[in-house]
């Protein structure tokens, strides 16, 4: 019996780079951050099995019941989320993307909210995210996360909105893979997440990772803006 050497294919070292960021931030994205608690503006996020590439958030088993010791489970679809609970993983309608100046209205309250958010020095990162949602709607927007930097990620609604929540994914080579990095744990027309010092520091690796902003209106509908800061 002879055997045949088959070829060896080469994996390209970016691939083997994501490959590893996405297991190591699925390795303790279960774990809540120490300090990172509501009043740090957001709860680090937890890997799950969900069909649309979102991870599952913090204290949820499976089926939606809570899990031991951990939050109440989402709120469900077309109902504004619960005083203290986080919305149901993104990934359902896209809501209407609009230009930055067409929404000039977001934009002054926006601006008002960064001196009690944002840390001193943090500079705006990428482009602002305006939109026009109906409840259940999402908008995300692309965020290169540096090494040891800190990010704040403020979102905000005109009335009639009355619950906006947000995420920061991970994006990974993996298809439908998106690990949840971090949650904003306010209620309301406005979400902050990593409130000036408790911001989200990148901290897995050496080199930039490429993210997503994930904005989500389960209250309401309206304008909503979002902008990402850093420092």
């Amino acid at each position: 019996m002879s055997f045949r050497h088959l070829p060896v294919r080469r994996v390209h070292p970016s691939a083997v780079v994501f490959l590893a960021l996405a297991s190591v931030a699925a390795g303790t994205a279960c774990k809540k951050n120490d300090g990172q608690t509501a009043a740090g503006g957001y709860v680090q996020g937890q890997v799950g099995a969900a069909g649309n590439g979102a991870a599952a958030m913090p204290g949820v088993a499976a089926g939606g019941a809570p899990a031991a010791g951990g939050a109440a489970p989402y709120a469900s679809a077309g109902s504004p989320a619960a005083a203290g609970t986080a919305g149901p993983p993104p990934g359902g309608p896209v809501a209407q993307r609009l230009d930055a100046a067409a929404a000039a209205a977001v934009q002054p309250i926006l601006s008002g909210l960064v001196k009690e958010n944002v840390q001193a020095g943090a500079k705006p990162v990428g482009e602002a995210l305006v939109g026009n949602f109906s409840q259940g709607q999402t908008l995300d927007l692309p965020i290169q996360l540096q090494p040891n930097k800190c990010y704040t990620v403020i979102a905000t609604g005109l009335p009639p909105v009355t619950e906006v929540n947000v995420q920061l994914q991970l994006m990974t080579v993996i298809p439908g893979m998106s690990p949840v990095l971090a949650v904003d744990q306010d209620t309301g027309a406005t979400a902050v997440l990593g409130k000036k010092s408790a911001c989200y520091r990148w901290s897995f690796g050496v080199i930039p990772a490429s993210g997503k902003i994930v904005v989500q209106v389960m209250g309401g509908s309206g304008l909503v803006a979002a902008q990402a800061y850093e420092k």
